[in-house]
């Protein structure tokens, strides 16, 4: 079933700070940014920025589950939150992806997103010339396939075997240029 990511999520922009974020180590309040996301698509909360302020209305919060695409820059693509992030906002210009309901696992959506079909459809959405921007409406219009919840799963679960492969296959590879080098400079030094 195809369907637009509107009817089954709802699309909100990050919390809009007045003036340059300053970070507090006491600060109540967490703040998730660019910096947080992860080339796992992963939203990292080791160390966020901290910041004193009012307490933000409950749908600025952010829950486990919820998916922070980033609408700015080179790629545009999501990672998703696993870990509780505390009392925690978003920052704008990141736009927060948040199921309505149980019939698309979050882990499905952030995989989605960075398939083929769902990239040249938000290439063509992108606007500007030096920074390349994904509205909100563009995102909330992208079509997706969404198969059963048992299909979903079997998805998810191949995707993250072929990512654990492709992380080993590097480490292979790196340790196989390191004994080669190792190697021919025993070689060279006539060994």
């Amino acid at each position: 079933m195809k369907v637009k990511l509107k009817n089954i999520a709802t699309v909100q922009a990050g919390y809009s700070f007045r003036s340059r974020l300053e970070s507090l180590e006491s600060g109540s309040i967490a703040v998730i940014q660019m910096k947080d996301l992860t080339n796992a698509n992963l939203v990292c909360c080791d160390e966020p920025a901290r910041v004193e302020m009012e307490m933000p209305k409950a749908h600025h919060l952010l829950r486990p589950g919820d998916l922070i695409f980033r609408s700015r820059g080179l790629t545009s693509n999501s990672a998703l939150l696993v870990d509780d992030p505390g009392i925690a906002v978003l920052a704008a210009p990141l736009l927060r992806i948040r199921l309505k309901g149980a019939s698309v696992m979050p882990e499905y959506l952030n995989w989605y997103i960075s398939q083929p079909p769902a990239r040249s459809y938000l290439a063509s959405c992108a606007e500007g010339t030096a920074l390349k921007m994904i509205s909100k409406q563009s995102l909330e219009n992208l079509e997706l396939f969404v198969p059963s919840l048992v299909r979903q799963r079997l998805v998810v679960e191949m995707a993250a075997l072929a990512a654990e492969e492709q992380r080993i296959l590097k480490a292979l590879a790196e340790k196989r240029n390191t004994s080669i080098s190792s190697t021919l400079l025993r070689v060279a030094q006539g060994e």
